[in-house]
């Protein structure tokens, strides 16, 4: 790990530095300056000459500013003969634009991945993209890591501790879009079952639940979802569920978006237990119970580094 620099912008500070201490190796230092007129500079005052160089970013709220420091960082580190340039960004931001829904729509995931090629990317490593697809656009190699494992050992634990069997636990996908999300958590938990939420949606940010797909009455409830943004879904499934005989629900969701007023939402929500990474990085909430993605990140690296191969377990294949 010698010649390896890990540097951290302004999303992820905290589980950088977990990474770097997993690792064993310290963090490099960068600077990062938004000036009054909106413009941004990021540099390091650190030597990268010949180094392999990871940057930890996520491109979460607010979501234009922290792409562009990222790509003025990147450039730098660039223009600084670094060796080559990894990016981990546990959370890809505007992912979810990703398809024209509507003519003249851009497909603006596409238009990152472009950005970000062009400013001389190596290689990408981030967590549970919202579609599959979007590992395409990319001209470099990607590696999707899946968050599953976390969520299936902390799951099998709550349920152990409480005695609930796994056979009376039904794992709920929201959408027909996160059925193998579902699929694959419910392997991690023996004879398990599984139920589909039709969801419509008839504005942006606003669920509506049609039917549900699989039995709910008298199971422990597990809803399982990529992106927890506004809560509208999580909310609108957990109502849908315990209308329909459900004992409780659980959730567990990879990115915590949280946008302004979630956390109200979820306050007064039917649900026992929300479980997120920390992907995304937010003060401490009451009733969330955090993950760190931290181990998967810094083994992905040593695996990089060393030239050894990476648990399936821990990708995302569809």
């Amino acid at each position: 790990m010698d010649n390896v620099k890990i540097f951290s912008l302004t999303a992820n500070p905290s589980l950088t530095q977990e990474v770097c201490n997993i690792l064993g190796v310290e963090q490099g230092k960068s600077e990062v300056t938004h000036f009054s007129d909106g413009e941004v500079m990021a540099r390091s005052p650190d030597s990268v000459r010949g180094k392999t160089v990871y940057i930890i970013q996520s491109t979460a709220t607010p979501a234009a500013e922290r792409l562009m420091e990222l790509l003025v960082f990147i450039d730098g580190i660039r223009n600084a003969k670094a060796k080559e340039i990894n990016l981990v960004i546990p959370y890809y931001g505007f992912c979810r634009q990703d398809r024209v829904a509507r003519p003249g729509e851009p497909i603006t995931a596409k238009l990152v991945a472009d950005l970000l090629d062009t400013v001389g990317v190596s290689r990408i490593i981030t967590m549970d993209l919202h579609t599959p697809q979007t590992q395409g656009f990319f001209s470099c190699p990607v590696d999707d890591l899946s968050s599953i494992p976390l969520f299936g050992e902390h799951f099998r634990k709550e349920f152990a501790s409480l005695g609930i069997k796994t056979e009376d636990v039904a794992v709920v996908s929201p959408d027909h879009g996160s059925i193998h999300r579902a699929r694959d958590l419910a392997s991690e938990l023996p004879n398990s079952e599984i139920a589909i939420i039709d969801k419509r949606r008839p504005a942006p940010n606003v669920a509506e639940v049609m039917n549900i797909v699989g039995e709910v009455r008298g199971k422990h409830c597990l809803i399982v979802d990529d992106i927890i943004d506004t809560a509208g879904t999580v909310l609108a499934c957990s109502h849908a569920i315990l209308s329909r005989g459900a004992l409780d629900v659980r959730v567990a969701g990879t990115h915590a978006v949280f946008s302004p007023g979630s956390a109200e939402l979820l306050a007064q929500s039917p649900i026992v237990d929300l479980v997120v990474t920390n992907s995304i990085e937010h003060p401490k909430m009451k009733g969330v119970t955090v993950l760190s993605i931290a181990n998967m990140i810094a083994g992905v690296i040593k695996a990089s580094v060393e030239g050894t191969a990476v648990p399936n377990s821990w990708m995302s294949f569809y």
